[in-house]
């Protein structure tokens, strides 16, 4: 049994048809877990024994010939800024790491748990989702399956490296400036966001960063990735943002695909500076789709500059929000040193700057839509630079950036539908991902480009841990 070369479909068909119970597969989790986790720092908690008895009774119901789902017994990881019952929500921060265990899922968990899910435990997170490298003061650093010195990424880097290392077949995660799809990238899975609204982000408690953060699913292949999104998709009456059901079934969409017939390539958007093997990699990869049929137009200038401090604006003071009741207390010095400083910047913005900010993604999405009269979709690399060390910075040409992940924010302020797949392997055997963006609430489109560039390129990329 390995997660990482067997489908979830197939997984989940195996246990529905009896020829594996979920109690196997949740304790070849709990055993790779076992085995691994040390070295990677992917889970933060883990509950082994209610998870089994979780998988028991789902086998109980199944010998009984109820029905258990369309994930039945496929164990998952829950990224640490949402609630799964019985667990510490602890945003990745050492404020939160005495709080009561939640009594209920969030909407996408439940949605998950419902469709036959087993939750394991929760994955590591940068406290509060705040910046690209998965490690805090509380948890420490996840750790690249690929190569153990390097970053997982963030802010899901937890979710990825348990699907990468083949801990779980799917985790979740929040994607508010890249979240989903930079850690995906660099652990070389398929990772999507959803446009926002298309998972719900409802419950008692606002959603964290308002108008930025969609939640998904993390997974080894964009198939598998549908058929979990298929289950969580759909209208909660506490979401005020949540879009009503889509019409067809997204895993069924991606059952037969076909390219595209023209798909616009930016290798930089415009303003980004990206690192050449990155390019390179990503241009390979685009000469094979082209030499397949479809058109690849160069676009100049996607946008006009790097919308980074809008969007800085937007995400630091979503997060200042949670925690602006500490300041002048000691507790407000233990939050992560860098995400102090960062609202150090918030200090100065202004109820007006934050409008504006606002107003400039509904710029950018205007400019996005004069392209898609040219292009289908547009293609783009998933992130700027290659992976840093873990609890460092990313590197563009092999010196370490700031911004290494310029490349994923500007469509969270977009609200664009957009997901990676991975393309290849850096001369250091690093994965390299390639992004896909669509218009406004073209899911399923952008699923089946995905879907068709991975049938086409036929990579089977797994680290050898």
């Amino acid at each position: 049994m390995d997660f990482r070369t067997t489908t979830v479909t197939d997984l989940a068909a195996q246990v529905q048809s009896g020829e594996v119970s979920a109690r196997e597969l949740t304790q070849h989790a709990l055993d790779r877990i076992s085995a691994l986790d040390e070295t990677y720092g992917a889970f933060v908690a883990l509950d082994g024994d209610l998870a089994l008895a979780d998988a028991d009774a789902l086998d109980e119901r199944r010998v009984a010939g109820e029905d258990v789902g369309p994930l039945a017994g496929i164990p998952i990881g829950v990224k640490d800024l949402e609630d799964a019952d019985g667990f510490v929500t602890t945003f990745g921060s050492v404020l939160h790491a005495g709080d009561a265990p939640a009594k209920g899922d969030s909407p996408l968990v439940e949605r998950l748990r419902q469709a036959g899910c087993i939750v394991l435990g929760k994955t590591n997170t940068p406290e509060h989702g705040f910046k690209a490298d998965t490690t805090n003061p509380l948890f420490g650093s996840t750790r690249n399956p690929w190569d153990p010195s390097k970053s997982a990424g963030g802010s899901s880097g937890g979710s990825a490296a348990a699907v990468a290392a083949g801990m779980v077949p799917l985790a979740t995660g929040s994607d508010g400036g890249g979240s989903i799809r930079i850690p995906s990238a660099v652990c070389g899975l398929a990772g999507f966001k959803p446009s926002l609204g298309r998972v719900p982000a409802g419950g008692a408690r606002p959603p964290d960063w308002a108008d930025l953060s969609s939640k998904g699913i993390i997974g080894r292949r964009v198939r598998d990735v549908a058929l979990a999104l298929d289950v969580v998709i759909g209208p909660d009456p506490t979401d005020l943002r949540s879009l009503p059901m889509p019409e067809q079934s997204w895993s069924d969409c991606v059952d037969d695909v076909h390219l595209p017939r023209r798909i616009g390539w930016s290798p930089n958007l415009g303003y980004a500076n990206v690192d050449d093997e990155v390019v390179r990699l990503c241009e390979d990869a685009l000469r094979r789709v082209e030499e397949a049929g479809t058109e690849v137009v160069e676009l100049d200038g996607v946008f006009d500059a790097d919308p980074v401090g809008d969007w800085l604006i937007l995400s630091v003071v979503a997060n200042l929000r949670n925690v602006e009741h500490l300041r002048g207390t000691d507790d407000w010095e233990r939050i992560d040193p860098e995400l102090r400083d960062l609202f150090k910047f918030a200090e100065h913005v202004s109820a007006t700057d934050v409008l504006r900010a606002a107003d400039r993604g509904h710029a950018l999405n205007v400019r996005l839509v004069e392209l898609f009269h040219h292009a289908s979709f547009i293609v783009t690399p998933t992130v700027a630079g290659q992976t840093g060390p873990a609890g460092g910075l990313g590197t563009i040409n092999g010196k370490p950036d700031v911004n290494w992940v310029q490349m994923t924010y500007p469509f969270n302020l977009t609200r664009s539908p957009a997901g990676t797949l991975p393309v290849g392997l850096t001369a250091e055997g690093l994965p390299v991902g390639l992004q896909v963006v669509g218009p406004q609430h073209a899911d399923v489109a952008v699923l089946r480009v995905l879907a068709a560039f991975e049938d086409l390129l036929e990579l089977d990329l797994v680290a050898s841990v």
